[in-house]
This record gives C-alpha cells, sequence and structure tokens, in this order.
C-alpha cells in the first residue's frame, strides 16, 4: 500500500494544482482536499479530522492559504500529523496594510462584481522563464473560474483571521518543511525570517531562485525533490 500525502490548495486553485507534480511522485497516494467555504479556522480543523479519522497520523502538505491552514490543523491537533510541508505559504498574520486592501478588495466586488482572472493578470505573476507557457496561464485562469464569486469571498474572507503561529511552531515535535521563492511578491519575508531564525531541529526553510508563487505548477521537479526528502527523512 501507498503512503498518503494530504494536499490543501491555495486562494483560487484546485486540484489541478498538483498536474504536474502528480506524474513524479506516484511511489505516494496523493489526495486532494478543497479548501471548505469556511471562513473560521477552527471550524475548519473539525472538517479536517473528519478527513483524517481513519488515519492514525497523516502527511499533510499545504500551498500558500492552504499552507496556512495546515500549519493552522498540525498546531491545534498535533498527534494527527506525521509530518507537515508548506509550499510558498508562512505562518503569520495578516499585516493591517495587507487586510486593507483585501477588504477594499470585496467592496469592489460588492460595487461592480466579481471579475475573471485576466490572462495579463496571470501571466504577470509567472515567472519569466514560463511566460510562453500557455499551458501554465490557462490552468491558471481555469481554476479561478472554476472556483468563482462565492469560493473567492470565503477564502480570502478566511485570510482577515489569520493569526501568527511562529511560537507555536517550536513546541510540535514532528519534520516541518517550508519551501518558498526568494522573490516571491505575494509573501510576508519578515516571516520567513522569523523562521530562519528560530534554528528548530523539526524546522526546514528551503528558498529557490525565482518569483514564482504557483511553485506545483512552474517548478515541479525540484519540489518534488524536496517532497521524496521529506517523505523518506524523521527527526531521529
Amino acid at each position: 500500500m501507498k503512503e498518503k500525502i494530504y494536499l490543501i490548495p491555495g486562494l483560487m486553485t484546485d486540484e489541478r494544482l498538483w498536474q504536474r507534480i502528480t506524474p513524479l511522485l506516484k511511489e505516494y497516494e496523493l489526495i486532494h482536499i478543497p479548501i471548505p467555504a469556511i471562513t473560521d479556522f477552527d471550524k475548519m480543523n473539525e472538517f479536517l479530522k473528519k478527513k483524517f479519522e481513519s488515519e492514525k497520523k497523516v502527511n499533510l502538505l499545504g500551498f500558500s492559504l492552504g499552507g496556512y491552514i495546515a500549519t493552522y490543523f498540525a498546531i491545534k491537533n498535533p498527534s494527527f500529523i506525521n509530518r507537515l510541508f508548506v509550499v510558498a505559504g508562512t505562518p503569520s498574520g495578516t499585516n493591517e496594510i495587507e487586510l486593507k486592501r483585501r477588504k477594499q478588495k470585496l467592496l469592489q466586488i460588492e460595487k461592480k462584481g466579481f471579475s475573471a482572472l485576466s490572462y495579463e493578470k496571470a501571466l504577470s505573476l509567472v515567472e519569466e522563464k514560463n511566460k510562453n507557457d500557455k499551458e501554465l496561464i490557462n490552468i491558471m485562469i481555469d481554476m479561478f473560474t472554476k472556483l468563482g464569486e462565492h469560493e473567492f469571498i470565503s477564502q480570502l474572507t478566511s485570510t482577515f483571521y489569520r493569526k501568527d503561529l511562529h511560537e507555536e511552531l517550536k513546541n510540535l515535535n514532528f519534520l516541518i518543511y517550508y519551501f518558498f521563492s526568494k522573490k516571491d511578491r505575494l509573501l510576508d519575508y519578515d516571516s520567513i525570517e522569523k523562521l530562519e531564525q528560530m534554528n528548530l531541529k523539526h524546522l526546514r526553510v528551503i528558498l529557490r531562485d525565482g518569483t514564482s508563487h504557483n511553485i506545483p505548477l512552474e517548478d515541479p521537479f525540484t519540489l518534488t525533490k524536496h517532497i521524496k526528502e521529506w517523505m523518506k527523512s524523521s527527526l531521529i
């Protein structure tokens, strides 16, 4: 029986986020868990507990917002976790400037309606080397379109209630990987610096060159390499 890895996507991404790493991780069973339309992280925890009730311990990987959800769950329910991997996400709260911007975005939707992700906007979010990857751009647009207004409002609203989790990470006793791009403009770099300075034996911070946020789609080979290392590593 293959060992399982549970995958939680990020803001406005679905199971297609994993389609480029799936063929590279055939030795594992990858199980996608959509983000539920819940804005309360404790209620999300109850949702995840039901998903994991038949498992002894799980290998949990989260991307971006999904990384925060996975971290919050792991901190609140450490007995459920075998190991944790966070891609392009931090354990930080949402700062006041970003909080204001996101609330303005919701007000804009209320006044003018929900707008799909344009090709130009999607193109601006990918690394220079991937700007000719039309399949990548279309996946990003299609995921956003499929999930739509309701999911966008729910997921964005959930970020209003993020709190800083750095201190709680110190008390965990399972392996944690954080994997980022060095120049990802969507990240909180103060949070990454905090992680690096914590110097915990169970926590590893890995930085790749580049600007990518959507690492599972833009750099699946590097991500896969670190996932395999994570799955084969232990604290002992």
